[in-house]
């Protein structure tokens, strides 16, 4: 096993309207939670900086899933000016040269490079172009991200035994997608928590079921006891 805090393993996705929005729910949370995912929505909402060092000011670690995809070059300068704001991850597409580009100005930065979306399934990925199944798709971009020198990868606990069984655990391995309980939404490829750790995953991703729960603090609480379960 990895050298990770078990309450670090688990990743709240602040997936919410504004900045203002986003400290209410942390400060709700409080010690249940202490590492946060900000992503595509609070960038567009403005303040996404100045919320990014205000979770650092509260001792919270920082996964800034922004999923790079551009030039390499580009990336690269993107990837280095983020490195200025002490997150822990940053996202980018598993492309062969934007990974490399991206390892070359991530200073202290994990890179993870994301695989296969969890709102995708193999209809999807037909008609996107791709013959094989999410399975095959998810180790080679993993193998791909491994030998481009990312510290890990974003993907499915589905394929996570295969990227366990096939490369290892070298490899960082971050599961959205992670649900307590079967529910309707976007996500088509999802396990339960217990199961993303069993299946190898080193972190989860969890928004919805923490966010929109009743009382967001105890169903996050929950899933820390579940994780705890899991690594007792």
């Amino acid at each position: 096993m990895k050298d990770i805090s078990v309450s670090d393993r688990l990743i709240f996705a602040l997936d919410v309207r504004s900045a203002d929005d986003a400290r209410a729910l942390v400060e709700l949370l409080g010690d249940a939670v202490s590492f946060y995912k900000i992503g595509l929505e609070l960038c567009m909402a403005g303040g996404y900086f100045e919320l990014l060092a205000w979770l650092r000011g509260q001792g919270k670690k920082v996964f800034a899933d922004l999923k790079f995809y551009d030039i390499p070059q580009t990336v690269g300068r993107a990837v280095a000016q983020l490195a200025d704001h002490d997150v822990q991850f940053c996202t980018v597409h598993g492309d062969r040269s934007i990974m490399e580009a991206a390892v070359a100005s991530r200073a202290a930065i994990n890179i993870l490079a994301v695989t296969v979306l969890t709102s995708l399934d193999e209809s999807d990925l037909r008609e996107m172009g791709y013959s094989g199944t999410p399975q095959d798709l998810a180790l080679q971009r993993a193998r791909t991200a491994l030998e481009s020198g990312c510290n890990g990868v974003i993907s499915s606990g589905l394929e996570a035994p295969t990227i366990r069984e096939h490369l290892g655990h070298d490899l960082i391995v971050v599961c959205p997608g992670v649900r307590p309980a079967a529910q309707d939404d976007d996500q088509k490829r999802v396990v339960t928590v217990e199961q993303a750790f069993l299946n190898g995953a080193d972190y989860i991703v969890v928004g919805r079921p923490i966010r929109d729960a009743e009382d967001p603090r105890a169903a996050a609480t929950q899933m820390q006891d579940a994780i705890a379960g899991v690594f007792s």
